[in-house]
């Protein structure tokens, strides 16, 4: 899929910003297709028109950027929604994985990471950028601080430092230097070890459990 093909719903309470970000979209070939000032106003228009991906703030006064996806998956719309985010959002980002979200971005992201994140997620990839580790212990620590039956190789703990970067099977491999099939099947391993059905809460338990 390329940039240009993806279609973008964009939210975010500030017009200023919503209109930078246009700008910037535009030039990286990404074409927004509506606006919303918050979480209501882009679930009542993505109801008329559907979108490859929901660009959302993370932060809006009213229905938030993680209201509104949960309030999305609710009514059964299963748009990958990329929230954007700031650094000290760690509480938030937790908040989002358990709602659905597949990615974040952070606000000061360089315009080619954003065009990339935005392709990468409507193309079904999960983009989980690194997060301070404290909040992810303190929130997870009663219901996942038990360490796992099984130990983890140092391939293993590898691939689960770049499953943290959002790195995908094929570049994993091109870092790894193994075949795509090979890391598939490690982290297929990895999900059974620590008892996980997805990537992304592998990642939030193995920072739990500091294997990473």
């Amino acid at each position: 899929m390329t940039g240009g093909s993806v279609r973008v719903a964009l939210a975010d309470d500030q017009a200023l910003v919503r209109a930078g970000l246009r700008a910037l979209l535009q030039q990286q070939g990404v074409t927004v297709v509506l606006e919303a000032e918050d979480g209501a106003d882009l679930l009542a228009k993505l109801a008329g028109q559907p979108v490859d991906v929901v660009l959302s703030d993370i932060r809006m006064p009213g229905t938030d950027g993680i209201e509104a996806l949960l309030r999305l998956r609710e009514r059964g719309d299963a748009t990958p929604v990329l929230l954007l985010t700031t650094f000290d959002d760690s509480d938030l980002l937790l908040r989002a994985t358990d709602a659905g979200a597949q990615g974040f971005l952070l606000k000061d992201a360089a315009p080619e990471d954003l065009r990339d994140a935005i392709v990468r997620v409507a193309a079904g990839e999960t983009l989980l950028q690194p997060v301070s580790t404290d909040p992810v212990r303190a929130r997870f620590r009663f219901r996942d601080e038990a360490a796992p039956t099984e130990t983890f190789s140092a391939r293993e703990v590898a691939i689960l430092r770049l499953l943290a970067g959002g790195y995908s099977n094929k570049e994993i491999a091109r870092s790894l230097f193994l075949a795509e099939g090979t890391v598939k099947n490690y982290v297929s391993t990895i999900l059974d070890k620590l008892g996980t059905r997805d990537r992304t809460r592998a990642v939030l338990k193995a920072i739990t459990l500091r294997i990473i």
